[in-house]
């Protein structure tokens, strides 16, 4: 687009909650993986009016409107979503989405990027700091959780994905994952989460998920996954009707895990599912096996590999992308 700005971001997967206790003094932490796909790709340029298009295009002119007025910028914007991350699937769509158009508004009027304030304008970001973490930078990551004083959870820890890794997404477009006002009442009705096993996450998470990955190891980090979400998913089985929020979804990973599959479960709230595989053929080898009965549950399949750098950004002039963080 002449004069215009490019933003292009990429999904996350949301591997699990470590505390839910929050007896320390923070809540959450979150372990989770950046991958190529499905995208978000937003183009902004100035226009006599306010003309927004595209897939998500009310939510997007909602964000539009909203940085446009904080930020004390005058009206007149062209903004075409040119894909965009399903929503409320499990991917992090909302986070993309809104970092994607604040990061395009403040290159088009040539503010410093702050991917951070933008979060916190559209409350993004209130529980995982993983979508603000790898819109700055992929890989995978963990962050330490949030306090009662508010802003993002840090990423205190972050590894590029093993090259040769490839993830099985298992997507339902017919369902989509709790949020909104449901997933904050989801939240309060929860039981307290046992400290004990808060502690055995985390130590799952430091011990052997995160020394996996710098060792390129799949079996042990995929071990830790699985188990992750075995625990995490039966504490929000109350809320979404099960370990998994899709039955389809569900079917298949059963299928899956009985024919030796490990690192499964659910992103977020789902119903996205995954399976996590140390190679192109491997993850080519669930997909064969898996996909007659995905078919039969009207189910998507797709192959994704990790991403190990942030969003990209191109503005006026220039004919290369450079990352977001450094505007």
């Amino acid at each position: 687009m002449r004069n215009g700005v490019t933003v292009s971001t990429a999904s996350r997967l949301h591997l699990g909650f470590l505390d839910l206790n929050g007896g320390l003094g923070r809540r959450f932490g979150s372990l989770g993986v950046a991958i190529d796909a499905p995208g978000t790709s937003v183009e902004l340029s100035r226009s006599p009016g306010n003309v927004v298009d595209g897939p998500q295009a009310d939510r997007a002119k909602t964000y539009l409107a909203t940085f446009v007025g904080h930020l004390g910028l005058p009206e007149g914007h062209r903004l075409m979503v040119h894909q965009a991350i399903p929503a409320h699937a499990g991917l992090g769509s909302g986070t993309q989405l809104a970092l994607a158009i604040g990061s395009a508004l403040r290159k088009l009027h040539g503010l410093a990027p702050d991917p951070a304030a933008d979060a916190g304008l559209v409350e993004r970001a209130s529980r995982s700091g993983l979508g603000l973490g790898f819109f700055l930078e992929g890989g995978i990551a963990l962050d330490g959780g949030r306090t009662n004083d508010g802003g993002p959870a840090p990423i205190v820890s972050r590894l590029p994905v093993p090259p040769d890794w490839r993830i099985l997404l298992i997507l339902d477009p017919a369902r989509q994952g709790m949020h909104g006002a449901n997933e904050l009442a989801a939240f309060r009705a929860m039981p307290p989460f046992p400290a004990e096993l808060a502690a055995h996450l985390c130590r799952l998470a430091l011990m052997q998920a995160l020394p996996a990955v710098a060792e390129a190891d799949l079996p042990p980090f995929a071990r830790a996954i699985t188990e992750i979400q075995a625990h995490v998913g039966d504490h929000f089985s109350a809320a979404q009707g099960g370990r998994y929020a899709s039955p389809a979804v569900a079917s298949v990973l059963e299928l899956l895990a009985r024919n030796g599959a490990e690192g499964y479960g659910q992103s977020s709230w789902g119903p996205t599912g995954f399976v996590l595989a140390a190679t192109a053929a491997e993850a080519q080898r669930w997909q064969r096996l898996s996909s007659p009965l995905a078919r039969k549950e009207g189910l998507e399949l797709m192959i994704v590999k990790g991403r190990s750098h942030g969003a990209s950004i191109a503005g006026p002039a220039q004919a290369a992308r450079e990352s977001v963080r450094h505007g």
